[in-house]
């Protein structure tokens, strides 16, 4: 049985929502971040960068900082930009880009849930991400960006869906992506009763993307004396059909060859995959357990051998894993995706030319693609309660912040 909750959102007036929608600050380099702060008064990215216009500045990641975030949230309130909904609501959110639809509820998600493990993860967390986005909670008091929860297919609950998308949404725009966001608002109640009981009707949630915050969100109600709102227990979240999902592969870019030449290197690969020169048009992986392997402007195929790898097992058969056993650590030195600087990440949607184009720009001496993850292997990570090699899946759709705020106190 799945609970989502149905939530006044603080959220932009129609005519803004295509100036206050943004992707997480941290998408955007140094220089798009300043000229959409200094040209766009609306972005959201002025809220989570409270300090720009001013010279008053507070170290990054403090109660201070985070007190500023919250008082430029109440601006944003008081100038009109955002209003509140009159009554509790779901809001249907459809994203279409390159031909692909994206259809998922947005709703509150259930901290208990999380915690007794029918909302499942795949990834592991960081203690000190953990602390520093409980704190940033505790102090503003409503989350922004939707985590990305996916479940099985659910016929009646399309069905649903199909009889609110005639109907005109509330948002409508595109993105520069070419990407376009619609958002519904679903205020009839029996449409919000429906809504609830079809997913009562669905044992099992996993995490597609958010895990720091779905984490972030129970330390931060554990850390409280009492409920003292219906909100503080939940967060907000985007349930998305598995159907309606996409695994891009995430692909690995390495500096160096860690002292060895080139024929040593390959020599070393041979041990554990069949190692054959292939032409650029051949370099896109075609199924599991075969890797691409660019080095000084030669594809190569690695094809793990038998024995290399457990099949049985739902984490060491990815090909995230059998790279990182057999060529990352034991070849390449590499023993900490998470922080090592000699290794970079390059997400399938760029494709093969995307590592051949940062391979021969020289800031990478060879790149390493991958065969997507598949639902069914997340899902079988996670039933397993196991973890993933950082930096598995590259997971659309990608959401928007800014446009359905969660506030957690009345």
């Amino acid at each position: 049985m799945t609970v989502i909750t149905p939530f006044r959102a603080i959220r932009p007036t129609r005519d803004k929502a295509y100036l206050v929608a943004t992707r997480p600050f941290y998408a955007y380099n140094k220089e798009v971040l300043k000229a959409k702060l200094e040209h766009n008064p609306y972005t959201f990215l002025h809220v989570i960068n409270p300090e720009f216009h001013t010279d008053d500045k507070t170290k990054p990641n403090t109660p201070e900082r985070y007190q500023k975030v919250r008082n430029k949230f109440d601006e944003f309130i008081r100038e009109g930009i955002f209003l509140r909904e009159d009554t509790n609501s779901f809001y249907l959110y459809r994203q279409t880009i390159d031909g692909h639809e994206f259809v998922g509820i947005i709703g509150g998600a259930s901290v208990a849930e999380y915690t007794a493990g029918s909302i499942k993860k795949h990834e592991e967390t960081l203690t000190e991400r953990e602390e520093m986005f409980s704190h940033f909670i505790k102090i503003v008091e409503f989350n922004v960006e939707p985590v990305l929860l996916f479940h099985r297919k659910h016929e009646a609950l399309n069905r649903l869906f199909a009889t609110v998308f005639p109907e005109r949404p509330e948002y409508e725009f595109s993105s520069w992506d070419k990407g376009k966001h619609e958002i519904w608002v679903i205020s009839d109640q029996e449409k919000v009763r429906q809504i609830q009981q079809y997913f009562s009707e669905i044992d099992t949630i996993y995490i597609a993307d958010g895990h720091h915050r779905c984490a972030s969100s129970a330390k931060y109600c554990e850390s409280l004396p009492a409920i003292t709102s219906p909100f503080q227990d939940k967060f907000l979240a985007c349930f998305i059909s598995e159907d309606k999902l996409k695994i891009w592969d995430y692909n690995r870019l390495v500096k160096d060859l860690n002292g060895l030449d080139n024929e040593t290197f390959l020599d070393q690969l041979a041990a554990s995959f069949l190692v054959t020169k292939i032409r650029n048009e051949d370099a896109v992986p075609f199924g599991l357990h075969e890797i691409s392997m660019y080095l000084d402007g030669q594809w190569y195929k690695l094809t793990a051998k038998e024995g290399t790898f457990d099949r049985s097992h739902p984490v060491e058969r990815l090909d995230t894993d059998i790279l990182t056993k057999n060529i990352l650590t034991p070849i390449l030195g590499l023993t900490d995706l998470k922080t090592d600087d000699r290794i970079g990440f390059v997400d399938g949607k760029l494709g093969m030319n995307g590592i051949k184009e940062r391979v021969d720009s020289g800031n990478y001496r060879l790149g390493f693609g991958l065969f997507p993850v598949s639902i069914s292997q997340l899902k079988q990570v996670a039933d397993a309660g196991l973890i993933m090699p950082p930096k598995s899946t590259w997971i659309e759709p990608k959401l928007r912040s800014g446009l359905t705020i969660f506030p957690l106190e009345p």
